[in-house]
Parts: C-alpha cells; sequence; structure tokens
C-alpha cells in the first residue's frame, strides 16, 4: 500500500488576490493605453496613405475622417480588447450629405471607391496596405507598452501590500 502525501498552500489567496488586482489593471488600464498606441500608429499610416489620393480641390478630406474607436460591445460580450480603424461615416448610405458635414473632414463616403475601386477607377488602397505594412511595428509598439503597463502594475501591487 503506498503512503500518502499532504501538504498544504499558505497564503494562496493572498496571491491569488494579487493576480487578479494586476490582471484587473493591466486589462482595463495598460492593455487598452498599449493597444491604443498601437492603432494609431495604423491610423497614422493610413491618414498618410489618404493624403497621396485626397483631391484637395474638394471640401471632403478622407485622411481628417481616420479615427480609431474602442469596442466596448466586443469587451462586454467577449471580454477581449479592441480598437477599430476606419473611416467616420465610412459604409454611408442613403442619408443626406448634410448628415455628414459633421465629420472633420466632411462627406467621405467616397473613401470605398478609393480603397476597392470600381468598374471605372482602379483600386488606390490606403487602409489596407497601412495594416499590412506596419505589422511588425505594431506588434513592437504592442509589445513595449504593455510590458511597461505590467510592471506598473505590479510595482502598485507591491505598494498595496506594504500597506
Amino acid at each position: 500500500m503506498s503512503d500518502g502525501v499532504d501538504f498544504s498552500l499558505v497564503g494562496m489567496d493572498e496571491l491569488l488576490g494579487k493576480l487578479d488586482a494586476v490582471n484587473h489593471d493591466i486589462k482595463y488600464k495598460g492593455g487598452r493605453f498599449a493597444l491604443r498606441k498601437a492603432a494609431n500608429l495604423v491610423a497614422q499610416k493610413a491618414k498618410e496613405g489618404a493624403l497621396r489620393i485626397d483631391d484637395p480641390a474638394t471640401a471632403a478630406n478622407i485622411a481628417k475622417n481616420i479615427a480609431v474607436r474602442w469596442s466596448g460591445r466586443f469587451f462586454k460580450a467577449k471580454g477581449d480588447l479592441k480598437f477599430r480603424v476606419g473611416v467616420m461615416g465610412g459604409a454611408g448610405g442613403p442619408k443626406p450629405s448634410e448628415y455628414y458635414e459633421g465629420n472633420p473632414g466632411k462627406d467621405t463616403r467616397h473613401w470605398r471607391y478609393h480603397e476597392f475601386g470600381t468598374h471605372n477607377h482602379k483600386a488606390q488602397p490606403f487602409m489596407r496596405p497601412a495594416g499590412e505594412q506596419s505589422t511588425g511595428e505594431v506588434v513592437d509598439v504592442f509589445a513595449t507598452q504593455y510590458s511597461k503597463a505590467i510592471d506598473r502594475a505590479l510595482k502598485r501591487a507591491q505598494k498595496k501590500k506594504a500597506q
């Protein structure tokens, strides 16, 4: 017959509490900050591409309408962080052009024709290349900022322990 081995972990509740606090801090503060920095990098590249194809003779300015938006609905449903980079007034629709005049770049529903092309207009993509060409940079920025956020969260947890 084999002898049983008994052991107990003392202080496990305290450790789990600290890990939960760090996780909350990273997810709600540091993670969002790092992901926003990375998304802003893609948005900047998209703006540079949009400036190359924008017609300065018109009031519409696609680059001014490129925005980074937090996806709160996705976060609530899945618990994962998500930012979207897109063009305000993007999909357009049957709304009158006055509806879009509140956007900084005015009515830029035509951005899709530049991005994807039509049978009369050759595609001049600026959004897709912005995401594809900056992948390595985006990952580096996110990793750097996320690492800093983890370090800050661990320091805060240490301070709480000391008090």
